[in-house]
């Protein structure tokens, strides 16, 4: 029998002795590399970058076999128990809120095909992350293939696109159009600095070449919700980033602005500039802006407030129940716009309940990452990782937050990616395996009251 201990949040008024014990050192195994296959398909659309790929069915492969590893490696960190946990109640609960909100769907077929499709798929990814990792090591594996996987997408924009004739700024890409990316590529930037400050060599290289094409890509999608995004993320970093010492966020900080400055075009910066300037940004006069469509969003989410409109209806709703719908009986065309707001997309979609449970998503994976990051780390190089690579992933969701706010991601890959990521940081910090006996509670709400309790480790059976 060999001991776990777990890393200790201080509790009120109690003074935590710091504990070295994270788990120890695992080299990749086959669940693991499936996961990590998944996570490049589904968030670096590997499959659609690389043609040759197409005929293997990555994503499809490497999904069906984690999961048949996920069910065969049901002990230790890896145990289904394990994922009793806020953020994964929310997130199932989400899909089930989805799931009732076909019957009363504007269209019954889309909401059905969407829901069966694209969400369950996604919320699975979740779900696999959080089983698969049984140590920091492997949550750094994966974030370093979430990182990665951004990366090598930036790398082929930057050499397989060039900009439309007579534009400024990037047009269609592989699946993501250009403010879709700008938000990855936010998301990512994070990761690539916790990797930078932390790691082997070859490590450091790689996030380094890895940040120049993020950066470089992220100026020539030219978005300004991305701009918004990684202005957050930079003061995050400068200000609240403090696993890394304030030399280092000041040169990274300075490393992002000198790239912008140097890269960016005048009709970038032109273009950032309508954001404070109303009367200059279609967003706020045109009908099909953003504001309007806004506007309608929310007068959706208030007339079908317990179910919405039916997951992924938000267009069919521009063309059916809109306020400008009664131009089609004059063969006037109506756009059928996409939401172009996260949560706007899941209150209209799945009323104020979706909207609440996707809210409380969010909320449940930072808190988490808040509680990892509280902790108070030994001195051992390996037990100050968690905290660090805990604000990571937090300047990462805050880019997410930003970015979604002005752009549909409510059911994409990348969040679900991100909070699978912060879930499994905490349950491998603050959660350990129940002993043989199976006589303590498990999960990982009873870990983290026995850790702040200041209780001692749990055996882990063999």
């Amino acid at each position: 029998m060999r001991t776990t201990t777990v890393l200790q949040s201080p509790g009120p008024g109690r003074r935590v002795t710091p504990l070295a014990g994270v788990s120890p050192e695992r080299g990749w195994d086959l669940l693991l590399v499936c996961v990590a296959g998944y996570i490049a398909t589904a968030v670096g659309r590997f499959n659609g970058l690389f043609p040759i790929l197409l005929p293997l069915r990555p994503a499809l492969v490497s999904a069906a076999a984690a999961i048949v590893l996920a069910f065969a490696h049901q002990a230790g960190m890896r145990r289904f128990g394990l994922l009793r946990d806020r953020t994964t109640l929310c997130t199932l609960l989400l899909l089930a809120w989805a799931t009732l909100s076909i019957p009363g769907a504007l269209n019954r077929g889309v909401a059905f095909f969407f829901v069966g499709g694209l969400l369950l798929k996604t919320v699975l990814l979740y779900l696999l992350i959080v089983t698969s990792v049984r140590s920091v090591r492997d949550v750094e594996r994966l974030a370093f293939v979430y990182f990665g996987a951004a990366s090598i997408y930036a790398g082929v924009v930057l050499t397989r696109f060039n900009y439309a004739s007579g534009d400024w700024r990037l047009g269609l890409l592989y699946y993501y159009d250009p403010n879709d990316f700008a938000t990855l590529a936010v998301t990512a930037i994070p990761l690539g600095l916790y990797g930078l400050s932390s790691g082997r060599l070859w490590r450091r290289l790689a996030c380094t070449l890895g940040l120049a094409a993020l950066s470089l890509s992220f100026v020539r999608c030219g978005s300004r919700g991305g701009f918004l995004a990684i202005v957050a993320v930079s003061l995050y970093m400068l200000f609240r980033f403090s696993a890394i010492r304030v030399p280092w966020r000041v040169l990274g900080t300075a490393v992002i602005a000198a790239t912008l400055v140097a890269t960016a075009s005048d009709r970038y910066w032109t273009q950032m500039q309508t954001i404070l300037k109303s009367d200059q940004d279609y967003n706020r006069t045109s009908e099909n802006g953003r504001l309007a469509v806004w506007r309608r969003g929310v007068g959706y989410m208030f007339e079908h407030p317990l179910l919405g409109v039916g997951a992924n209806n938000f267009p069919v709703a521009e063309g059916t129940i809109s306020p400008l719908a009664w131009r089609q009986q004059y063969n006037i065309g109506v756009p059928r716009n996409a939401p172009h707001n996260s949560f706007i997309e899941v209150g209209a979609e799945l009323g104020v309940p979706g909207l609440a449970l996707l809210v409380a998503m969010m909320a449940s994976a930072l808190g988490a990452l808040r509680a990892v990051a509280r902790l108070r780390p030994a001195a051992a190089p390996c037990s100050r990782a968690p905290p660090r690579l805990a604000q990571a992933f937090t300047a990462s969701l805050i880019g997410f937050v930003v970015g979604a706010f002005f752009l549909s991601l409510a059911y994409h890959e990348m969040l679900y990616s991100l909070i699978g990521l912060a879930v499994g940081l905490r349950k491998v910090t603050l959660s350990s395996a129940a002993p043989a006996g199976g006589s303590r509670p498990t999960g990982v709400r009873a870990a983290v009251r026995r850790a702040r309790l200041g209780g001692p480790p749990v055996p882990e059976a063999r």
